[in-house]
């Protein structure tokens, strides 16, 4: 699997927030999951781009892995909704504070990007 290094850009087409130490994908998903479909749908040229986020604290290795387990997630479901695994692509997950709030961290955007 390969992992891209480059900036956030784009447009955020839906953001999964996870629960705590996990890499389920959360109840709520399955509209989320839609509206990204949607957009990749109205911008068939785009690539969507998949940004797994995760806190500072405890083991920064640990956090990483559990950041690209849920981006991986995301990717699955989207596969399962009919988008073009070619079109998908995973982001180096990301140590971010958010706003402050911890839910923030436990996201994963999907960015419609070129």
């Amino acid at each position: 699997m390969i992992l891209v290094d480059e900036p956030l850009v784009g447009d955020v087409a839906g953001t999964l927030y996870f629960d705590f130490a996990s890499a389920t994908l959360p109840a709520d998903a399955a509209p989320v999951i839609e509206a990204i479909k949607a957009a990749a749908d109205a911008a068939p040229g785009q690539r969507l781009v998949i940004s797994g986020f995760h806190d500072a604290t405890g083991d920064p290795a640990k956090n990483a892995e559990l950041a690209k387990e849920r981006a991986k997630a995301v990717r699955a479901a989207l596969q399962a909704a009919g988008v073009d695994a070619s079109r998908l692509v995973l982001r180096k997950p990301e140590s971010t504070t958010g706003s402050g709030d911890d839910r923030e961290a436990r996201r994963v955007e999907v960015r419609s990007a070129p």
